[in-house]
């Protein structure tokens, strides 16, 4: 997802001499294409992530359209006050860019793992928070960053996600993404970022035994498509979320207020990590299977659950 983001990135900077890209010194063997084309709309401010958020917004406050790109626990928390007040407060067209979803950096240990971003964007007011499943979903949404006003954080895996979407997809900012869809299925399934690969495995294996499943990715956490779950919760018996993130506050916390204040009584249950940080220093495989956090787990539960 990183390499299409850099890469769809450089094709609009080819077009838009708004577009500038700031780094904490980070991005190396990736963002180097872009240095190169663009030096002067290029920044490395060394290891200062407050600086770097405090510079793209004055930048975008003189008419720049800014990139921050790092890993997510630095480009969201270490510099959180200057994004909560030059970013979000004063509503500035930065785009926060931060990769290794979830467990994405397991052996560089707690300090690398990212499972409280979303809930921490989701408090901010103005902020867009954008979790992609696949590159064409990067691709697609990067390009209306563009023209999107106020900020928005981008949160990229970086495994070589495959693509999943069809070419023809609807994609744009705050309106999911339906992967697979069947008229007589009375479950679905939501997603986001990089639990794509357990939702997809998860679905092949309830279609294996009858139980037809739709399919959503939820590529946009903030604005939500509320329309869709609207839909779902009159349409399906079952709805179940999955994410590579806390419990508290993330995919499933926003479907599980909808559902609270309206007059749907649906079977929903939430899989994500557990509101603990991980102790366990491994690959990314290694953690989610000690946390249960897997396919097998999973459906297991899943089928518990239907009647």
């Amino acid at each position: 997802m990183r390499n299409t983001f850099v890469k769809t990135l450089v094709k609009l900077a080819q077009e838009d001499d708004r577009i500038f890209l700031i780094t904490p010194d980070l991005g190396f063997s990736v963002l180097e294409e872009f240095e190169e084309k663009f030096p002067d709309r290029f920044l490395n401010v060394g290891i200062a992530e407050a600086n770097a958020v405090s510079i793209a917004s004055g930048l975008a406050l003189s008419g720049k359209i800014t990139y921050v790109y790092s890993i997510m626990p630095f480009v969201t928390m270490r510099p959180f006050e200057q994004i909560r007040v030059d970013v979000a407060y004063m509503n500035t067209n930065v785009r926060l860019v931060g990769v290794g979803a979830g467990l994405t950096y397991g052996p560089a240990g707690a300090t690398h793992h990212s499972i409280e971003d979303i809930a921490i964007m989701r408090a901010l007011p103005n902020m867009t928070i954008f979790a992609p499943s696949d590159p064409l979903e990067v691709e697609k949404i990067t390009a209306e960053s563009i023209d999107h006003k106020g900020p928005i954080y981008f949160r990229l895996a970086k495994k070589g996600e495959p693509i999943i979407s069809t070419e023809v997809a609807n994609i744009q900012i705050g309106k999911a993404n339906i992967i697979r869809q069947n008229p007589q299925s009375s479950i679905a399934i939501l997603f986001t970022s990089n639990a794509s690969d357990i939702a997809i495995e998860v679905t092949d294996n309830l279609e294996n035994l009858g139980k037809h499943t739709d399919l959503i990715s939820i590529h946009t956490i903030k604005p939500f498509d509320y329309d869709l779950l609207e839909n779902l919760l009159s349409t399906k018996q079952y709805i179940f979320s999955i994410e590579e993130h806390s419990i508290i506050g993330g995919l499933g916390s926003v479907i599980a207020e909808y559902i609270a204040e309206s007059h749907y009584n649906p079977i929903f249950k939430r899989f994500a990590l557990p509101d603990e940080y991980s102790h366990y220093v491994g690959s990314q495989q290694y953690i989610r299977e000690k946390y249960g956090f897997t396919k097998d787990h999973i459906l297991k539960n899943i089928l518990e659950q239907l009647v």
